[in-house]
């Protein structure tokens, strides 16, 4: 294992494999799991920052690096090669009902780290491209508590893909039979986001019952906190960190969600 230099000292880099699959691991801290799965374009100064929240509260987090440099900024051009990437790379199915083969990597991080820090169970923290992989991965028994932040995948083409969940029929049966019997998810979004429409919450709703718990913040014009319309990284990019900011509202209650499922 070694310094995960290119994201902060705090963090020690290693491969994790599995199923011929192998991809880089950034981790941190101590206490209860907690998988931090990055949005486009990778491992970007603001998913680290949330990750440091994280570690401060008392949590153990694994980084995984699935595309993107890590440490890298979050910019236009970092963007276009992450997105490049995914676009040809056959672990990230973009088919509204099929869970992508990046899954079971997933799954198996989650075992792992559950094994190494015990507790309740693990928790998984998505963002955008791998909003709804926070929720596949509960197929994995150990994963207690996910949360989907602006899940954007599947693509919101047509009214099918603006309310699906990126799962296939089997899978998510065993998601809602795991919400019957103490997954909770937490949702979050932007009511003007076109990436993240309200339908898939809308699904969430009706699939996962009371287990579901969406928070939609206002981004309408003209709306009391100034948040723009194009906002789209809760925990990130749009993210103002001041007490009372709605999003800063809605970090607080990740944050306090987390604590609820894995430390009781």
């Amino acid at each position: 294992m070694s310094l995960g230099r290119q994201i902060g000292p705090e963090f020690q880099a290693f491969d994790f494999t599995h199923d011929r699959r192998t991809y880089e691991v950034f981790k941190g801290g101590s206490g209860p799991a907690v998988l931090v799965l990055h949005e486009i374009p990778g491992l970007h100064p603001g998913v680290i920052a949330f990750a440091r929240r994280l570690i401060a509260a008392g949590y153990t987090v694994y980084l995984p690096s699935l595309f993107g440099r890590p440490g890298a900024p979050a910019n236009g051009r970092e963007s276009v090669h992450s997105i490049l990437r995914v676009c040809v790379a056959r672990e990230f199915t973009k088919l509204a009902d099929r869970t992508s083969p990046v899954v079971g990597w997933l799954r198996a991080l989650a075992a792992s780290a559950y094994r190494e820090c015990g507790g309740p169970g693990v928790g998984v923290v998505g963002m955008c491209f791998t909003g709804g992989f926070a929720l596949a991965t509960a197929l994995e028994p150990s994963v207690v508590a996910s949360v989907m932040s602006q899940p954007a995948m599947p693509a919101p083409i047509g009214q099918r893909g603006r309310a699906a969940l990126g799962l296939d029929a089997e899978d998510l049966s065993t998601i809602t039979a795991r919400a019957n019997d103490g997954l909770h998810v937490l949702g979050l979004r932007f009511t003007h986001d076109r990436g993240c429409p309200p339908e898939r919450f809308e699904t969430l709703r009706s699939t996962l019952g009371a287990a579901f718990e969406g928070i939609e913040i206002d981004s309408s014009p003209g709306n009391a906190a100034g948040i723009a319309p194009s906002a789209h990284s809760v925990l990130t990019v749009s993210l103002v960190d001041e007490p009372g900011h709605p999003t800063r509202v809605a970090l607080d209650r990740v944050l306090a969600f987390l604590a609820e499922q894995l430390r009781s």
